[in-house]
């Protein structure tokens, strides 16, 4: 996609068209559409709240719009709400506190509520001439970022946000076809839009069976009797059925433990991953606690932000103490990871010694008790679940392509490289 875009400047730039385009502040444009700042497009909003009952809101990167009190837990506007500022259906505010997601903060338009009230500390404005979902588009593609850079004075300030004046907000200028134009922009992303929620919807629906045959399947008894397999299940202790071990870290101050390319050392983030970000050497391997596993290999995360999960692994590496591995020939490893994904007791464990070492949590896999039936219905079972698992990743790869897609179409649509016919 990013080798199409290329193209189409190359061509750009190596043909007469270079001449129905021109510099300006918002980029090189066409001639026939005009870069205008933010202050000449909208009106800043200053109607505040006063004694009026407004819900109060804010924005949450990534998210958009939410209540004030489910996001931080409580009402935080106080005495402040006076102040809070008015916002009505389809207008926009800039949340000019930094994340991870929005360097330089986010805009949104206020779509899902009639009235809110918004602190005063965001720029809040409305269009008046102009197609508001071209807008909303332009905002959510990042397209004011670097000009934002630009005007923000290094550093945050005490309360979180960024050092921007609103001055220095409204200034920033747009790139503004004609309305007819702006329409058939913002339709296209639309049609985007609308496939991606589609395919959104289809994923959780996939879940949702997933979820459903796994409470029927991974249980003796369930409602889907598979009844060419009547043999009885067995209840043993995952220390019975395989072999349970934890790794470690070699020093990071020893440079000679850590390696370019050597061995992959694998995360509690990484356990599901084809590729790590660090790799150790073999002498920091025998001289550390670190262990290999192996491709198959069952990988548990102890603790960490995805403390819990389980997953395959896809490659051979060592693991750190923040990793089990259960390797075992006497179970399907795959029905066993159906089990671990679906039975909450390991998870449970874990948050009940959340704070104690590894060892302890090794003896975890002496209490945790597994039923599993006889092998050849664990891989009936096994392909069943792995058919909604593919199903699932092949819509997610899907919903990936189509916000590529638009990603693409965004970066030619909006500055004017490639036209719509209006």
């Amino acid at each position: 996609m990013t080798r199409s875009i290329n193209d189409k400047f190359d061509k750009i730039y190596n043909s007469k068209k270079i001449n129905e385009y021109c510099a300006t502040n918002a980029g090189v444009l066409p001639k026939d559409w005009q870069s205008k700042k933010i202050s000449e497009i909208a009106d800043q909003l200053i109607e505040t709240a006063g004694e009026s009952v407004y819900e109060t809101v804010s924005i949450s990167a990534g998210i958009g719009f939410v209540n004030q009190a489910k996001k931080f837990g409580k009402e935080l506007s106080g005495k402040q709400y006076q102040k809070y500022i008015v916002l009505h259906k389809g207008d926009f505010s800039y949340n000019k506190g930094n994340s991870n997601l929005y360097p330089q903060g986010c805009i949104y338009r206020l779509n899902d509520r009639e009235t809110a009230a918004v602190p005063n500390v965001f720029e809040s404005f409305r269009i008046k001439d102009g197609n508001t979902d071209y807008y909303e588009q332009l905002f959510a593609s990042g397209f004011l970022n670097r000009q934002l850079y630009s005007r923000i004075n290094r550093g945050v300030r005490d309360d979180g946000l960024l050092n921007l004046k609103g001055s220095d907000f409204y200034s920033c200028e747009v790139p503004v076809p004609s309305i007819l134009e702006q329409q058939k922009i913002a339709q296209i992303f639309l049609r985007c839009d609308k496939m991606i929620k589609l395919k959104e919807e289809l994923i959780e629906e996939e879940n949702k069976l997933k979820k459903w045959l796994m409470d029927q399947l991974l249980v003796p008894n369930g409602c889907i009797q598979l009844v060419q397999y009547n043999e009885s299940w067995e209840k043993k202790k995952i220390s019975e059925i395989a072999k349970v071990f934890s790794g470690g870290t070699p020093k990071s101050s020893e440079k000679q433990y850590y390696s370019d390319k050597e061995i992959p050392f694998i995360r509690s983030g990484e356990i599901g991953q084809e590729f790590t970000e660090l790799f150790i050497s073999k002498l920091g391997l025998s001289e550390s606690s670190a262990k290999m596993v192996e491709v198959g290999d069952l990988l548990y995360a102890l603790y960490g932000a995805n403390s819990g999960e389980c997953a395959i692994s896809k490659i051979n590496g060592a693991i750190n103490q923040a990793i089990l591995c259960i390797r075992s020939d006497q179970i399907n490893i795959k029905f066993l990871f159906y089990i671990l994904s679906w039975q909450k007791k390991m998870t449970l464990y874990l948050n009940i010694y959340k704070a104690v070492r590894v060892i302890f949590l090794l003896k975890l896999s002496k209490k945790v008790e597994v039923q599993f039936p006889p092998e050849e219905l664990q891989m009936k079972i096994v392909d069943i679940l792995s058919t909604e698992d593919r199903k699932i990743s092949l819509l997610m790869q899907e919903v990936e392509n189509w916000k590529q897609k638009k990603k693409a179409l965004m970066q030619m649509l909006l500055t004017g490289i490639v036209r719509v016919n209006v």
